[in-house]
């Protein structure tokens, strides 16, 4: 699967009643059309004959995350206690998710989510899931915030993503560490500013951010900072906005030190690069970002210019720092 598609996700469950299907559907259809995964459910493929095993086969192995749905015949024919004629779809795809456990069940954990809907009981799902012992997903409503958790899971983005770890010093005082956004700005381009932002799936609280309201892009998009000699290094992650609307840009970032260039770096979608440089004795710090290709002006950096296909850079230093 590619970074930019949907996951693919696979409901198994049984069908112990209208009623039961009926909310097995409402959760699939806000799955699909609220969060905009791609959802795999019989119940959207009973318009023409079809080969049940095969088609229960070809997609668990196809699925990124399969989605297990707690009940009370689910589980009856998930741990062997139903005869075998009865909910044989079911049983088929239970023995399948089963060897999947046993043939890998770090990977087979990670991408089984025994999920428990409104009215549904922890009791119901089955035992080989561990329900006590292991995740699940309880929904209390089919809504963003409802289904939170269960999206953490098959996103990898939790709601309290852990921060990046700073440099261990070994018990020794270490320098204060100030946000470099928090440092005076003497000037900067339109489209820079201070807040959040995504990079590869982490998270940066305060970052400098580059994302122009308009097509046409200052460039490069920059912001200088008075150091005043009083730092020794700066460090920050640069890269691409995990949200941009180009994901495929290539961006470039320099780092400028009383003039003069110290580093250069193109970052792209899943390749950001990590900055650590000396500063010491450096007065006025000058982050540039832009996008390779964009047509120089004759007028300097401040004047306006349009990137290649006519959009602006989306880039962003996540928790940029001085020490």
């Amino acid at each position: 699967m590619a970074d930019h598609e949907a996951p693919w996700v696979f409901f198994s469950y049984s069908h112990d009643s209208e009623e039961h299907k009926k909310q097995v559907r409402e959760f699939a259809t806000f799955l699909r059309g609220r969060i905009g995964l791609e959802v795999i459910l019989d119940q959207w493929h009973d318009n023409v004959r079809i080969d049940w095993s095969l088609w229960a086969t070809r997609n668990l192995k196809a699925a990124d995350f399969v989605i297990v749905v707690a009940s009370p015949l689910y589980r009856a024919r998930a741990d062997g206690d139903a005869p075998p004629d009865e909910g044989r779809g079911a049983q088929f795809e239970t023995a399948i998710i089963r060897n999947k456990l046993t043939k890998d069940i770090e990977d087979g954990t990670r991408r089984v989510l025994p999920v428990v809907l409104p009215g549904r009981s922890i009791d119901e799902i089955p035992e080989f899931l561990n329900p006590y012992s292991m995740t699940r997903y309880e929904i209390a409503e089919f809504t963003d915030e409802g289904v939170a958790d269960l999206l953490a899971a098959i996103t990898g983005r939790g709601k309290h993503p852990m921060p990046r770890r700073g440099v261990w010093r070994g018990g020794a005082s270490e320098p204060q560490r100030v946000p470099a956004g928090e440092l005076p700005w003497t000037c900067a381009s339109p489209g820079m500013r201070r807040g959040e932002a995504w990079i590869d799936g982490l998270h940066y609280e305060d970052s400098i951010v580059l994302r122009p309201s308009t097509p046409a892009a200052t460039g490069p998009g920059f912001v200088e900072l008075d150091l005043g000699g009083r730092y020794q290094r700066f460090t920050t992650v640069a890269g691409v906005l995990d949200s941009a609307r180009d994901p495929f840009q290539v961006g470039r970032v320099r780092v400028v030190l009383d003039g003069a260039p110290r580093s250069e770096h193109d970052v792209s979608a899943g390749k950001p690069a990590t900055i650590d440089l000396n500063v010491s004795g450096a007065r006025v710090l000058r982050l540039e970002m832009s996008r390779p290709g964009a047509t120089a002006s004759p007028f300097g950096s401040a004047a306006v210019v349009v990137t290649r296909r006519g959009r602006p850079p989306e880039l962003a230093l996540g928790d940029p720092s001085v020490t």
